[in-house]
């Protein structure tokens, strides 16, 4: 319970003020959407426990960061390292596509820019904090031994000084630069795919148009006009199936088999990951209108779209974006909430 320096009130407040950058930061530890909400709550509310014995040492934030490595350290004590598709399996040729769904807690999750990324007026502090949660990156943080993550983000993406993190995790100067440096090693050695990804914030000109293009493309389903978008190595990975496809003729291809019921579907704009995004709806023959199918996340280089990836575990996604679980026919775009 709070000591005699802050009322309840005031207290919730100051914790509340932390919430968005405290979930970005347990998102990148943890790769998981709900899992970096619920070690929030359990931060905030071990904050409050014990905020009677904070002496003031350190600033609220620094010990709230303390209190949410714990957290997330304890949450990966089990091993457990979120994945993409590709990560796991090689790239099934479409002849070979079969549809093969793995436990929710294998795959790395989506996330609503909204919820990690705090309102900043630094554009260089922006970008930094976009690129941090791209998929990519993220794939790329689930690779490192959990102390080595937490140094990585807090030094690399948080810019806190190598005192401030030994002082966080009860270590050494030497220590903290020692884990930086292995995680970098370890970063450089593997080059994630979509690394590449360069997405301006906000979306220069020919951006915006790639995506307009692509919207008209998808929407009407015409594979030639989508072929002329995608790099030829372009991947398309669809969690919870472990499937992933590399290249436009397989791309296409699943999209016009098994992947048909999804012409004449309709996208609304989504921020996510630090990337341009969509709710993909598909037409719903029992209701009429459109009904929930995937969450797509683009990511783009050199003027066309590298990665196509298709969140489809919609009941748990749309809520988490706040968006409608059900379009109207005549409704072609909605107002996202997130």
């Amino acid at each position: 319970m709070a000591n005699g320096t802050a009322a309840p009130t005031d207290l919730d407040s100051r914790l509340e003020a932390h919430r968005t950058e405290l979930t970005g930061y347990c998102y990148r530890m943890l790769g998981s959407s709900f899992e970096a909400e619920d070690a929030v709550q359990d931060t905030m509310v071990r904050a409050w426990r014990s905020y009677d014995k904070f002496e003031g040492r350190s600033s609220l934030r620094s010990w709230l960061y303390r209190i949410a490595t714990n957290v997330c350290l304890d949450m990966l004590t089990a091993g457990n390292k979120r994945a993409r598709p590709m990560d796991l399996t090689e790239s099934t040729p479409l002849a070979q596509a079969a549809l093969s769904p793995r436990p929710d807690n294998t795959w790395l999750e989506p996330m609503p820019d909204a919820r990690v990324l705090p309102t900043t007026g630094d554009p260089a502090e922006a970008a930094i904090a976009k690129e941090s949660v791209r998929l990519a990156f993220m794939a790329a943080l689930q690779k490192l031994p959990a102390k080595q993550r937490a140094v990585l983000i807090l030094r690399e993406v948080l810019a806190w000084k190598a005192s401030e993190v030994a002082e966080l995790l009860d270590t050494s100067v030497a220590s903290v630069n020692s884990a930086l440096q292995r995680a970098r090693a370890t970063l450089a050695e593997r080059q994630e795919p979509g690394a590449e990804a360069a997405v301006s914030d906000p979306l220069d000109e020919d951006q915006q148009k790639l995506l307009d293009r692509y919207v008209a493309a998808f929407e009407g389903y015409d594979m030639t006009a989508l072929t002329a978008l995608l790099h030829e190595d372009a991947v398309m990975t669809m969690p919870p199936f472990d499937l992933w496809l590399t290249g436009t003729r397989d791309i296409t291809g699943f999209m016009t088999t098994l992947g048909a019921p999804c012409a004449g579907s309709r996208l609304v704009p989504v921020q996510v990951n630090g990337l341009p995004g969509f709710a993909q709806y598909k037409p719903d023959p029992e209701k009429g209108g459109f009904t929930p199918w995937a969450v797509q996340v683009l990511e783009i280089s050199e003027g066309r779209i590298t990665g196509f990836h298709c969140f489809l575990d919609t009941q748990r996604w749309f809520p988490l974006f706040d968006l409608p679980l059900h379009l109207e026919a005549e409704t072609d775009q909605v107002e996202q909430g997130a």
